[in-house]
């Protein structure tokens, strides 16, 4: 019985790793595949409604919210770019940078969709992250006769589905490049001065 019990010990400890390697991998997959199949979603609709939205670009900003938007989480992306500023503000503050910097990253995403033509996205092996719900999804944006462009999809899970919290373009991560200019900001103004500088980001953007 002692033995039986030994070597049932020891055939944990060798497939403990191997399990957790498996559910890893496994995570590692699911990520880069929602990646791929958003991605794959809002080009194919480009394509298929390009004259109309050509004729009326302002339709670009319903399919990105509708396509793309279930899959970032705006929150964590706000907090990450407010930096240390995020515990000073208000719940009614917070709600307001979210609100306010989702419709920036709404209307930067979608007019850089607006210049697509054709460019290929190549899907590179996934790395993981700091923690077990964390992954970093690797892809290029590829143009004939140009140098490949990274683009990484920080990603983390928690209970409800796999979320891109940064996106890390050519080495700079969207998060930090804000993080300085709203740092400044807030300095200068307050925080309810980013608010404003936000609305009126949004503001010109309409126009």
């Amino acid at each position: 019985m002692l033995l039986q019990r030994r070597h049932f010990l020891l055939l944990l400890l060798v497939l403990a790793p191997l399990t957790w390697s498996g559910s890893l991998l496994a995570a590692q997959d699911e990520a880069t595949a929602l990646v791929q199949r958003t991605a794959e979603r809002m080009l194919d609709t480009l394509k298929a409604r390009r004259a109309e939205i050509d004729r009326n670009p302002s339709l670009i900003y319903g399919l990105v919210e509708t396509i793309v938007l279930p899959h970032f989480d705006f929150e964590r992306i706000t907090q990450g770019a407010v930096g240390q500023y995020w515990r000073q503000a208000t719940p009614i503050q917070q709600r307001q940078l979210v609100d306010g910097f989702k419709q920036v990253l709404i209307r930067t995403y979608a007019r850089s969709l607006l210049s697509y033509s054709g460019q290929e996205i190549r899907y590179l092996p996934s790395r993981p992250g700091n923690r077990p719900s964390m992954v970093t999804v690797a892809t290029e944006v590829r143009e004939s006769g140009s140098t490949p462009i990274p683009v990484d999809y920080r990603m983390h899970n928690a209970g409800g589905g796999w979320k891109v919290y940064d996106v890390v373009i050519n080495n700079a991560s969207l998060v930090g490049n804000y993080r300085s200019s709203f740092a400044t900001e807030i300095r200068q103004n307050g925080i309810d001065g980013l608010i404003a500088r936000l609305g009126e980001m949004n503001r010109k953007g309409q126009e």
